[in-house]
């Protein structure tokens, strides 16, 4: 049996800064490995996850410029969704304006073309960017699919899906909503999230990051969880994200698998984990069709998360065969 790849030795950026995006934003952005190596863009998950040390190491740092950066009011960006339910901040977050930052981090950092990279979250707003700016990726790594469909959203957060795998940890999951209201799980999460009272949103997000947390991988991740639910990480995560899916993330329906074959002439690697309980595969073979010149691979034995053996091995060969060719 091939042995499986697993992320390469821990870096530091040789590059940290922020920058002043507009509305009062600014984003944490980080730059890593090779200055003269093929860019490549990290699209974090969530939205809401932020970035991790752990994602520049998906890349060979001697064959890559890899850029990291912190979306709009998640992980080191301002103004923090944990300190903040102001709706005129709010209404400045959105996929185009985050799109629109992407722009901002290439054309500050002169990069002409980059390899966009994305998982589940990141994977939505990495398609909707390259659909945005084909002229501008070089090639698409995308894992976990989700497009925010009310399908999708339903599957995770809604009744009559989820719970009847996990009927102990949906117990959990809906037990800040009153009965009445668990109809609309969502909306009525909304309310709990942006209520100004601590012991109103604190309990709520804790409760909706624990709950993706807890069904993200096929095995449970303990420590994974604990860092979750920590009080302003828990609160900024579930804010963000039920923000987002409120909205529909602020897409058309169906607009980014419609929308799939601008990215036809785009080298890109579809990876999805068959176990996935978070991002059900039905999205990704929806992509895949669209695509069939992209590399589509299904993990048997993986759920979500990149960091499962099985989608991290094709991740890393992907970055790596993207990394050798040099024509891009």
């Amino acid at each position: 049996m091939t042995e499986r790849r697993t992320l390469y030795p821990e870096i530091d950026p040789y590059d940290t800064f922020v920058l002043p995006v507009g509305d009062g934003h600014e984003l944490y952005v980080e730059v890593s490995g090779n200055p003269q190596g093929r860019p490549v863009v990290f699209v974090h998950g969530g939205p809401g996850s932020g970035t991790s040390p752990r994602q520049r190491r998906v890349f060979d740092p001697d064959r890559y410029r890899i850029v990291l950066f912190d979306q709009r009011m998640a992980g080191r960006s301002t103004p923090h969704a944990s300190t903040t339910v102001d709706p005129q901040v709010w209404a400045t977050n959105t996929t185009g304006h985050l799109v629109a930052d992407m722009e901002q981090i290439r054309e500050h950092l002169g990069i002409e073309r980059w390899q966009v990279f994305g998982g589940s979250w990141g994977s939505c707003l990495a398609l909707a960017y390259a659909q945005a700016h084909a002229d501008r990726v070089s090639e698409l790594v995308l894992r976990g699919i989700f497009t925010l469909r009310t399908d999708e959203l339903a599957w995770m957060y809604e009744r009559g899906h989820l719970e009847h795998v996990y009927p102990d940890l949906w117990a959990e999951f809906v037990a800040p909503v009153v009965p009445a209201r668990r109809h609309e799980m969502q909306v009525a999460y909304h309310d709990l999230l942006f209520d100004p009272d601590p012991a109103v949103h604190l309990p709520a997000g804790r409760a909706w990051s624990g709950w993706e947390a807890r069904i993200i991988t096929v095995v449970p991740d303990e420590e994974g969880y604990a860092k979750a639910v920590e009080p302003e990480q828990a609160v900024a995560f579930a804010r963000i994200e039920n923000h987002f899916f409120v909205h529909g993330g602020f897409l058309r329906q169906g607009q980014l698998i419609a929308g799939a074959h601008l990215l036809a002439d785009i080298p890109t690697v579809i990876v999805q984990g068959r176990l996935d309980m978070c991002t059900p595969a039905r999205t990704a073979f929806d992509l895949a069709a669209r695509l069939p010149d992209a590399e589509f691979v299904v993990v048997p034995d993986a759920g979500h998360a990149f960091s499962e053996p099985g989608i991290l091995d094709a991740l890393v060969r992907a970055t790596d065969r993207f990394a050798a060719d040099r024509t891009g």
